[in-house]
């Protein structure tokens, strides 16, 4: 969430943000529970203390007027507990600030191209998609997963579970040089920091599979549990940055994702992926966050994917990022660009939720940055590779980065 003192102090710039991502949050009911908070608050703490007043044993009289403040001060709490929870309801949905080189747009048709790179396949046949490719080969079940589980799952055989277990060695080694943490992470974290997280949007955007009769909810990326490895704590400036790389299964909704685009591996409800977490000193995070995409580009071009760098626009951006970057895939199977990674600089904005701090040399404690960045989405690093690197016969050619790890050059049938 944003420092409501930021809030009371950019009213303006605040409601302009909102505005510019396509969102709709009540600034000025937030700001009106803000003051009666304030106002319950100070009224409450002053009975209190008017309560807890050091005197020798009360009279009849002083006892009658201490039962008053009791009754008044409780009645106060009851009303301040409901002030506070609309306060902390409005307060949550008010998006983070947005980077000022951010484009400002509507949707994903107006997010800025910032530079491309590989060749485009040229081929000699008309390809064929992931799915159908899949399928012929034999190494994705679309079918066997709608059988068992529902519609967008499946199960991947032979040479994909090869493929799979290759990208994750290839991403992990990568991460290590680069001096992450390797971690692998629960996929299961409790709601509250889910929520503190960013990631339990109401209605038709909930991406979140909550447990029934518990409190714990499947994570939608490690982001979430990597994130919630330092909440309510204060970190030694020493030991910043920290930087990790997260393996987890993925569990996503994917509410109301059946477009066109969304055919197959694009939009699933399971998959496994590799994620770049990193928390920093506020000054260096837009650093960072150029670093973490520089390292996106790293992997997919050591795969030898012609790829697009795009800089999310407002209204494509999620609500707890700062600054977001895509990575863009080249998907034949669609004859244009598709995500493949993200990250995005999401600044104190988690933090603030998370109660994560810093301690610095001087002996006060400051909200640090928190960056998540895609290392390797398994399901999209499918497609690419497999759409990109067909042959007429049908076979696909395995990355020669990743031919010593799945121990052959071609998937064949």
């Amino acid at each position: 969430m944003l420092d409501i003192k930021y809030i009371r102090e950019h009213v303006r710039e605040v409601k302009d943000n909102i505005k510019n991502r396509g969102l709709k949050v009540d600034v000025d009911k937030l700001l009106e529970f803000d003051k009666k908070r304030l106002d319950l608050l100070s009224e409450v703490e002053s009975l209190r203390s008017a309560k807890n007043k050091p005197s020798g044993k009360p009279t009849a009289v002083e006892l009658v007027e201490l039962k008053k403040i009791k009754d008044k001060e409780e009645k106060l709490s009851v009303e301040l507990d409901k002030v506070e929870a609309e306060y902390k309801s409005l307060l949550f949905a008010v998006p983070n600030m947005t980077h000022p080189d951010s484009p400002v747009g509507k949707d994903d048709s107006e997010n800025a191209e910032i530079r491309k790179a590989g060749k485009l396949p040229k081929f000699t046949f008309e390809p064929l998609d992931h799915a159908e490719l899949g399928e012929k080969l034999d190494i994705i079940d679309f079918e066997g997963g709608s059988k068992v589980t529902g519609a967008k799952f499946y199960f991947l055989k032979n040479d994909a579970v090869l493929l799979e277990q290759a990208l994750i060695n290839y991403g992990l080694e990568i991460m290590q040089k680069e001096g992450f943490t390797l971690v692998a992470t629960p996929d299961l974290a409790k709601t509250e920091i889910v929520n503190n997280m960013g990631y339990q949007p109401r209605g038709s955007e909930a991406q979140i599979y909550n447990i029934e009769g518990g409190d714990l909810s499947l994570i939608g990326t490690a982001e979430i549990t990597l994130g919630g490895l330092y909440a309510n704590e204060i970190i030694n400036e020493k030991k910043l940055p920290i930087t990790l790389a997260g393996l987890s299964h993925c569990f996503r909704t994917e509410a109301g994702a059946y477009g066109k685009h969304s055919k197959g591996l694009y939009r699933v409800h399971q998959f496994s992926k590799l994620e770049m977490f990193v928390f920093c000193k506020p000054e260096d995070s837009d650093k960072w966050h150029e670093k973490l995409v520089k390292i996106e580009e790293k992997i997919f071009a050591g795969l030898e994917i012609p790829y697009r760098v795009v800089d999310i626009c407002t209204g494509d951006m999620g609500a707890v990022a700062y600054r977001k970057y895509d990575l863009e895939g080249w998907m034949p199977g669609r004859g244009g660009y598709g995500e493949i990674t993200s990250t995005s600089n999401c600044t104190d904005y988690q933090a603030r939720n998370l109660g994560i701090k810093y301690r610095k040399a001087d002996g006060s404690a400051e909200y640090l940055h928190m960056l998540n960045g895609t290392g390797i989405a398994i399901s999209r690093a499918l497609i690419v590779i497999l759409e990109n690197n067909q042959q007429a016969d049908g076979s696909i050619l395995i990355p020669k980065v990743l031919q010593k790890l799945t121990g052959k050059k071609v998937i064949k049938r």
